[in-house]
């Protein structure tokens, strides 16, 4: 059966302006980081999209390097593209990224011009795109010149391959470099990707926040769910079949009893809210409107839904924001905080 998204799916989310430009984005985003390789079935990444669309969700996110093998969640999106959102892609809000290892030599991953405009070329071709509506450089790469990957991304979106320019896991320092570099070349740096939530707050003690709010630049926070350990699904053990067991970016020594007896106390804070932990998790990202967009991952369609419906409240009393503080801090899993620098 043909899918039809629901009519009603802008009236079900809120969206913010993205930094000082005219593009809006939903306050949550679907990544594709994890469940949309070979190694999950297609009709599920199918269901997941859907569920997303259906909510309000118009902006996906992918990298290059996303899989298992990297690439094919690219590839499996524009199957996507072409089955499901055919005729919806001036609905849709599309973004790639390039930096980390994609293929073997010298010119697969870090900063060159060479690696940036070589690997949009290439997603663009896995998604059956024109363009990426933002194109990102995913790290920043300490033996590269921060003017050529930032002239990279001039080049893509002066080429017509993005309409936006990005970076992701850059520090304060070298966001402000990167922000000039790109607005004296005339192509403004629309957005940058950190990760952030109640167990990560670098971007804080950094000052990325400020950084971004003084320059114009809207952020979408990456990991909001701290991976999953901001959810129920680790309050009474590792699932099988969970992201701790696969070994992929969530590992069980990062499961500690501090973190986990935070995260039981943040969740009874949570119901007394009326929410699930994972809405309040992300509604703490988004408090402020400092954060543009919280970007959460699913495997399933029903995680969606539930992240969806962080918008019937996004707010805090001061109490709650201290009683947060005194439940959750840094706990230190952090895995991209040095990637602004060196990996």
């Amino acid at each position: 059966m043909r899918y039809v998204p629901a009519e009603d799916r802008y009236e079900k989310m809120t969206y913010r302006h993205c930094g000082r430009s005219g593009l809006q984005l939903p306050v949550v985003s679907l990544g594709l980081w994890h469940n949309f390789g070979d190694d999950t079935p297609h009709t599920l990444k199918r269901e997941i999209c859907q569920a997303a669309f259906d909510n309000g969700i118009t902006h996906f996110d992918l990298a290059n390097n996303y899989g298992p093998p990297a690439g094919s969640a690219e590839s499996a999106f524009g199957e996507i593209l072409k089955t499901d959102f055919a005729g919806y892609r001036d609905e849709l809000v599309i973004s790639s990224k390039a930096g980390y290892d994609m293929w073997p030599g010298p010119y697969g991953e870090w900063g060159s011009r060479k690696y940036h405009i070589s690997s949009c070329d290439q997603s663009l071709k896995r998604m059956g795109l024109d363009y990426v509506d933002i194109f990102y450089s995913h790290r920043f790469d300490p033996n590269t010149p921060l003017e050529e990957t930032m002239g990279a991304l001039d080049q893509i979106v002066r080429s017509g391959k993005a309409l936006y320019a990005g970076i992701s896991s850059y520090n304060s320092e070298r966001t402000r470099q990167a922000v000039k570099i790109l607005k004296d070349l005339g192509t403004p740096c629309l957005i940058h990707q950190p990760s952030y939530n109640m167990l990560n707050r670098w971007v804080e003690s950094d000052g990325l926040l400020d950084t971004l709010e003084e320059e114009g630049v809207g952020s979408i926070a990456f990991t909001p769910l701290a991976q999953g350990i901001l959810t129920k699904k680790y309050l009474n053990g590792i699932p099988e079949g969970s992201r701790a067991t696969q070994g992929k970016s969530l590992f069980e020594s990062m499961l500690t009893d501090s973190a986990l007896n935070s995260v039981r106390a943040l969740n009874e804070m949570a119901e007394a809210r009326g929410q699930t932990l994972a809405q309040m998790a992300l509604a703490w990202v988004l408090r402020g409107e400092r954060v543009t967009t919280a970007l959460i991952g699913a495997s399933k369609p029903s995680q969606v839904l539930d992240c969806a419906g962080v918008v019937s409240n996004l707010e805090f009393t001061s109490d709650e924001l201290k009683r947060i503080d005194e439940i959750a801090g840094d706990e230190d899993i952090n895995l991209w905080a040095k990637s602004s620098e060196s990996e």
